[in-house]
């Protein structure tokens, strides 16, 4: 078979992946658009074929070639909620076709044959500019949960945010890390219930909270909704959500909480005095979560905020919105030097480095490890953060950058 008859079978069998109701809105779906803006990543032109699944982590040559694995392994519903954005899913696309959008500018004749990928934040040097994604739910993907993701970030020495919503308590994967991770707080209508959870991270030896403050209303779930009914099992065995204190029975964080007369996490009365109120309940450090304006980054510089996280959760928040990574320069222009992470749609060494290049601090990424986590349990995540490792080291040395503080942004321009 020719090269241009296999790229037409395989353009074929994409685009039957995409009418599945298996993988309906994941990443391997959108692959399979008719007239992608977006080169499919990576498969098109991958010699490998959807239907050899890897057997190992040892097997994988790119972090995408866990998601099958994990759909396979995982069920429909855990895997719909993983993989969904909300409505049409244009800010899930638009996360990834951001990234074409910037090409970088490598500079030669530099001596990389060394290269350090540490970064620090908050006084604490980590070994590689990619952090760990607060997402919740991880025993939904594999029985060790966030044990497994921690560990994983332990042998690699990542920043790690762990979410309100974790099926593992704070204090168990802060021991699990071995080191002080973040904590992400859904702050939800009632104070009370923020206090709480901050006082509990601190106690636990978290340094940082991560506030959400892109969860202020509902959400239309799509593709979560659609993979439901596909799933045999008796979801309301461990779901009941009718209320926030059943649903999250089976959540540590909520142990001993009362949260009666809430019905879910979200945060729709949150404002910056919701902050400063905040701000007195604990020594942590104030990093918000889901900044995507620079009115905004200028009012959290103006309100003291000590870092901030470019976010738009993984398209999960809102729709019709701009990729984070085209949001990132305005944000960092107007955050006068703080700290700046992102988030949203981070796949390559190359979108890593892309933004690095602009000025983030770190980049931090959820949904490949979770691919890696529902595959392989924590050898799959350690396979993920391995690969991302060694593509953004590669990619630091074409660009002629020896330390993440030489990627500069003369090295990236708009296409």
């Amino acid at each position: 078979m020719s090269l241009d008859d296999r790229i037409a079978s395989r353009r074929k069998f994409l685009q039957f992946l995409a009418a599945s109701p298996l993988l309906a809105g994941s990443d391997l779906a959108a692959m399979a658009a008719e007239n992608p803006s977006l080169l499919p990543d990576p498969m098109l032109w991958s010699p490998r074929t959807l239907d050899r699944l890897i057997k190992s982590p040892k097997e994988a040559i790119s972090i995408f070639d866990f998601e099958p694995v994990m759909a396979r392994n995982v069920p429909p519903a855990h895997f719909g909620y993983m993989a969904s954005g909300i409505d049409d899913e244009t800010t899930l696309r638009a996360n990834r076709e951001g990234f074409q959008k910037f090409v970088l500018r490598p500079r030669r004749l530099v001596d990389v044959s060394k290269v350090d990928t540490s970064v620090e934040l908050f006084g604490i040097k980590y070994s590689s500019p990619v952090g760990i994604c607060p997402t919740g739910g991880h025993k939904g993907y594999h029985p060790e949960g966030e044990t497994a993701v921690a560990t994983a970030a332990k042998l690699g020495n990542h920043l790690m945010l762990l979410s309100t919503q974790a099926t593992t308590s704070v204090e168990d994967v802060v021991k699990a890390r071995g080191a002080p991770i973040w904590f992400q707080l859904y702050a939800t209508n009632k104070f009370e219930v923020a206090t709480h959870h901050v006082k509990r991270a601190e106690r636990a030896g978290c340094v940082a909270v991560a506030v959400t403050v892109d969860r202020s209303g509902g959400r239309n779930q799509e593709t979560l909704f659609r993979l439901r009914p596909n799933d045999t099992r008796n979801c309301s065995q461990c779901h009941d959500r009718s209320t926030i204190s059943t649903n999250n029975a089976r959540k540590p964080a909520y142990d001993g909480l009362d949260v009666s007369g809430l019905q879910n996490i979200q945060s729709s009365m949150m404002s910056w005095d919701y902050i400063q109120r905040l701000r007195d309940q604990t020594k942590m450090k104030i990093v918000l979560k889901g900044i995507i304006t620079w009115e905004d980054a200028e009012l959290a510089r103006k309100n003291g905020i000590d870092a901030i996280i470019v976010s738009n959760h993984g398209g999960r928040s809102e729709d019709g919105g701009p990729s984070t990574i085209e949001s990132l320069p305005e944000i960092i222009a107007a955050a006068g030097g703080m700290p700046v992470l992102i988030d949203s749609g981070f796949r390559r060494g190359s979108d890593i480095v892309k933004a690095l290049c602009m000025g983030a601090t770190a980049v931090c990424v959820g949904r490949p490890y979770l691919w890696g986590l529902g595959a392989f349990g924590q050898p799959g995540v350690e396979r993920v953060l391995e690969l991302l490792r060694t593509e953004t080291r590669s990619m630091m040395q074409q660009m002629g950058a020896p330390a993440v503080k030489h990627l500069v942004p003369a090295m990236v321009r708009r296409a």
